[in-house]
Protein backbone atom coordinates (compact mmCIF):
# COMPACT_ATOMS: atom_id res chain seq x y z
CA UNK A 1 0.00 0.00 0.00
CA UNK A 2 1.13 3.48 -1.07
CA UNK A 3 -0.12 6.86 0.84
CA UNK A 4 1.09 10.21 -0.54
CA UNK A 5 1.67 12.50 2.13
CA UNK A 6 1.00 16.08 -0.35
CA UNK A 7 3.31 18.65 0.49
CA UNK A 8 0.86 21.41 0.52
CA UNK A 9 -0.44 19.35 3.55
CA UNK A 10 2.68 19.75 5.39
CA UNK A 11 3.57 22.34 8.16
CA UNK A 12 4.71 25.92 7.15
CA UNK A 13 6.46 28.48 8.32
CA UNK A 14 7.91 31.47 6.85
CA UNK A 15 9.85 33.71 9.01
CA UNK A 16 11.48 35.80 5.93
CA UNK A 17 15.14 34.39 6.45
CA UNK A 18 14.05 30.52 7.03
CA UNK A 19 11.39 29.65 5.06
CA UNK A 20 10.24 25.80 6.04
CA UNK A 21 8.62 22.92 5.64
CA UNK A 22 7.76 20.50 7.93
CA UNK A 23 6.54 16.81 6.85
CA UNK A 24 6.04 15.77 10.43
CA UNK A 25 5.55 17.64 13.72
CA UNK A 26 7.91 19.65 14.77
CA UNK A 27 8.76 22.65 16.90
CA UNK A 28 5.27 25.19 16.47
CA UNK A 29 3.83 22.42 14.36
CA UNK A 30 1.47 19.87 15.61
CA UNK A 31 -0.22 16.67 13.82
CA UNK A 32 -0.97 13.92 15.64
CA UNK A 33 -1.23 11.65 12.47
CA UNK A 34 2.33 12.65 11.81
CA UNK A 35 4.36 12.22 14.51
CA UNK A 36 7.56 10.41 12.09
CA UNK A 37 7.62 7.36 10.39
CA UNK A 38 8.92 4.22 12.29
CA UNK A 39 12.29 5.61 13.07
CA UNK A 40 12.14 8.73 10.71
CA UNK A 41 11.71 11.35 12.83
CA UNK A 42 11.99 14.96 10.79
CA UNK A 43 12.40 16.18 7.22
CA UNK A 44 12.16 19.61 7.03
CA UNK A 45 12.57 21.07 4.15
CA UNK A 46 15.08 24.30 4.26
CA UNK A 47 15.24 27.63 2.63
CA UNK A 48 17.79 29.76 4.14
CA UNK A 49 18.27 33.77 2.93
CA UNK A 50 22.32 34.55 2.16
CA UNK A 51 24.11 35.55 5.15
CA UNK A 52 21.71 34.14 7.66
CA UNK A 53 21.38 30.84 9.43
CA UNK A 54 20.87 28.75 12.68
CA UNK A 55 22.86 30.02 15.77
CA UNK A 56 24.27 27.44 17.99
CA UNK A 57 21.96 25.14 19.47
CA UNK A 58 22.41 21.70 21.07
CA UNK A 59 21.12 18.27 20.44
CA UNK A 60 20.94 14.64 22.22
CA UNK A 61 20.35 10.86 21.03
CA UNK A 62 19.73 11.71 17.23
CA UNK A 63 21.02 10.89 14.14
CA UNK A 64 20.71 14.07 12.45
CA UNK A 65 21.51 13.89 7.93
CA UNK A 66 21.69 17.23 6.08
CA UNK A 67 21.44 16.72 2.24
CA UNK A 68 22.01 20.11 0.07
CA UNK A 69 20.04 20.50 -3.04
CA UNK A 70 21.17 24.36 -3.95
CA UNK A 71 23.99 26.46 -2.44
CA UNK A 72 26.16 25.72 0.70
CA UNK A 73 25.32 25.40 4.06
CA UNK A 74 28.62 25.79 6.50
CA UNK A 75 28.74 23.96 9.30
CA UNK A 76 30.44 24.21 12.49
CA UNK A 77 30.01 21.86 16.29
CA UNK A 78 31.30 21.48 19.50
CA UNK A 79 32.90 18.67 18.94
CA UNK A 80 35.58 20.13 16.59
CA UNK A 81 34.24 20.01 13.00
CA UNK A 82 33.83 22.88 10.95
CA UNK A 83 32.88 21.97 7.17
CA UNK A 84 30.78 23.47 4.05
CA UNK A 85 28.40 21.26 2.80
CA UNK A 86 27.31 21.34 -1.10
CA UNK A 87 24.75 19.50 -3.19
CA UNK A 88 25.66 16.05 -3.23
CA UNK A 89 27.33 16.30 0.04
CA UNK A 90 25.84 13.98 3.19
CA UNK A 91 26.56 15.21 6.16
CA UNK A 92 25.98 13.01 9.20
CA UNK A 93 26.31 14.52 12.47
CA UNK A 94 25.41 11.44 15.88
CA UNK A 95 24.23 14.30 18.94
CA UNK A 96 24.43 11.14 21.30
CA UNK A 97 25.30 12.69 24.77
CA UNK A 98 25.03 16.16 23.62
CA UNK A 99 26.75 18.18 20.95
CA UNK A 100 26.15 21.72 20.06
CA UNK A 101 25.79 22.89 16.44
CA UNK A 102 25.68 26.06 14.30
CA UNK A 103 24.58 26.03 10.70
CA UNK A 104 24.92 29.19 8.03
CA UNK A 105 24.01 29.73 4.30
CA UNK A 106 27.93 29.82 3.13
CA UNK A 107 26.95 32.69 0.49
CA UNK A 108 25.44 36.25 1.68
CA UNK A 109 23.56 36.63 -1.36
CA UNK A 110 22.25 33.29 -2.93
CA UNK A 111 19.79 30.83 -0.21
CA UNK A 112 20.66 27.15 0.22
CA UNK A 113 17.82 24.65 0.02
CA UNK A 114 18.14 21.34 1.81
CA UNK A 115 16.89 18.55 3.42
CA UNK A 116 17.51 18.12 7.08
CA UNK A 117 16.68 14.72 8.56
CA UNK A 118 16.53 13.36 12.06
CA UNK A 119 16.27 9.07 12.78
CA UNK A 120 16.11 7.86 16.16
CA UNK A 121 18.96 5.92 16.92
CA UNK A 122 19.09 2.54 18.14
CA UNK A 123 20.83 3.25 21.43
CA UNK A 124 20.88 6.11 23.59
CA UNK A 125 23.70 8.01 25.28
CA UNK A 126 26.41 7.25 22.02
CA UNK A 127 29.49 9.03 21.65
CA UNK A 128 28.59 11.91 19.28
CA UNK A 129 30.47 11.96 16.29
CA UNK A 130 30.36 13.52 12.61
CA UNK A 131 30.96 12.03 9.12
CA UNK A 132 30.86 14.17 5.66
CA UNK A 133 31.00 12.55 2.33
CA UNK A 134 30.37 13.26 -1.60
CA UNK A 135 28.33 11.38 -3.73
CA UNK A 136 28.44 12.66 -7.27
CA UNK A 137 25.24 13.40 -9.82
CA UNK A 138 26.61 10.59 -11.89
CA UNK A 139 26.92 8.60 -9.04
CA UNK A 140 22.94 9.09 -8.32
CA UNK A 141 22.52 9.67 -11.94
CA UNK A 142 19.09 6.52 -13.08
CA UNK A 143 19.80 4.56 -9.96
CA UNK A 144 19.49 4.34 -6.42
CA UNK A 145 22.97 4.92 -4.12
CA UNK A 146 22.93 3.77 -1.00
CA UNK A 147 24.35 7.35 1.15
CA UNK A 148 23.35 6.05 5.09
CA UNK A 149 23.18 2.80 6.19
CA UNK A 150 23.68 1.24 9.75
CA UNK A 151 27.15 -0.77 8.40
CA UNK A 152 28.50 1.96 6.03
CA UNK A 153 28.32 -0.20 3.31
CA UNK A 154 28.71 0.94 -0.74
CA UNK A 155 31.07 4.19 1.22
CA UNK A 156 27.82 5.42 2.61
CA UNK A 157 27.81 7.35 6.11
CA UNK A 158 27.25 5.23 8.96
CA UNK A 159 23.77 5.97 10.66
CA UNK A 160 22.97 3.92 14.20
CA UNK A 161 19.81 2.36 13.16
CA UNK A 162 18.74 0.05 11.37
CA UNK A 163 17.68 2.10 8.14
CA UNK A 164 19.13 2.16 4.36
CA UNK A 165 19.02 6.17 2.71
CA UNK A 166 19.18 5.40 -0.71
CA UNK A 167 19.30 8.91 -3.23
CA UNK A 168 18.78 9.03 -7.00
CA UNK A 169 18.26 11.58 -10.06
CA UNK A 170 16.02 10.78 -12.22
CA UNK A 171 15.87 11.48 -16.10
CA UNK A 172 12.39 12.19 -17.00
CA UNK A 173 10.75 9.21 -18.44
CA UNK A 174 13.48 6.88 -16.93
CA UNK A 175 12.93 4.79 -13.60
CA UNK A 176 14.68 3.25 -10.85
CA UNK A 177 13.53 0.14 -8.86
CA UNK A 178 13.99 -1.69 -5.46
CA UNK A 179 13.68 -4.94 -4.07
CA UNK A 180 11.94 -5.02 -0.86
CA UNK A 181 11.05 -7.29 2.35
CA UNK A 182 7.48 -6.91 2.54
CA UNK A 183 7.74 -7.06 6.47
CA UNK A 184 9.91 -3.70 6.26
CA UNK A 185 8.56 -0.36 5.19
CA UNK A 186 10.06 2.88 3.10
CA UNK A 187 9.27 6.97 3.05
CA UNK A 188 10.11 8.13 -0.56
CA UNK A 189 10.97 11.93 -0.20
CA UNK A 190 10.26 13.58 -3.40
CA UNK A 191 13.22 16.36 -3.43
CA UNK A 192 12.53 17.76 -6.94
CA UNK A 193 10.17 17.15 -9.96
CA UNK A 194 7.29 14.66 -10.50
CA UNK A 195 7.11 11.08 -10.46
CA UNK A 196 5.00 7.73 -10.00
CA UNK A 197 5.61 5.41 -7.36
CA UNK A 198 3.58 2.45 -8.28
CA UNK A 199 1.54 4.13 -10.57
CA UNK A 200 0.79 6.99 -7.43
CA UNK A 201 1.76 9.99 -8.62
CA UNK A 202 3.69 12.47 -6.55
CA UNK A 203 5.44 16.04 -6.61
CA UNK A 204 7.89 17.85 -5.27
CA UNK A 205 8.03 18.10 -1.55
CA UNK A 206 5.51 14.81 -1.74
CA UNK A 207 6.40 12.20 0.68
CA UNK A 208 5.10 8.43 0.15
CA UNK A 209 4.32 6.06 2.62
CA UNK A 210 5.16 2.31 1.86
CA UNK A 211 3.74 -0.50 3.70
CA UNK A 212 3.57 -4.33 2.80
CA UNK A 213 5.36 -4.02 -0.54
CA UNK A 214 7.86 -6.27 -2.17
CA UNK A 215 9.25 -3.72 -4.96
CA UNK A 216 9.23 -0.50 -5.83
CA UNK A 217 9.27 1.26 -9.31
CA UNK A 218 9.61 5.11 -9.31
CA UNK A 219 9.34 6.53 -12.72
CA UNK A 220 10.12 10.64 -13.31
CA UNK A 221 7.29 12.10 -15.20
CA UNK A 222 9.78 14.91 -14.82
CA UNK A 223 13.41 14.87 -13.99
CA UNK A 224 13.42 14.32 -10.11
CA UNK A 225 15.73 13.59 -7.27
CA UNK A 226 14.00 11.58 -4.51
CA UNK A 227 15.61 9.96 -1.38
CA UNK A 228 13.73 6.92 -0.69
CA UNK A 229 14.41 5.61 3.30
CA UNK A 230 14.25 1.57 3.81
CA UNK A 231 12.54 1.19 7.39
CA UNK A 232 12.92 -1.40 9.93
Amino acid sequence: MITIRRASERGHFDHGWLNTYHTFSFDQYYDPRYMGFRTLRVINEDFVAGGRGFPKHGHRDMEIITYILEGALKHEDSIGNGSVIRPGDVQRMTAGTGVRHSEANASDSERVHLLQIWILPHTVGLEPGYEQKAFSEDDRRGRLKLIASEEGSDGSVVVHQDVKLFASIIPAGEQVEHTMDEQRYAWIQLARGSVSVNGEKAEQGDGAIVVGESSLQIKAEENAEVLLFDLA
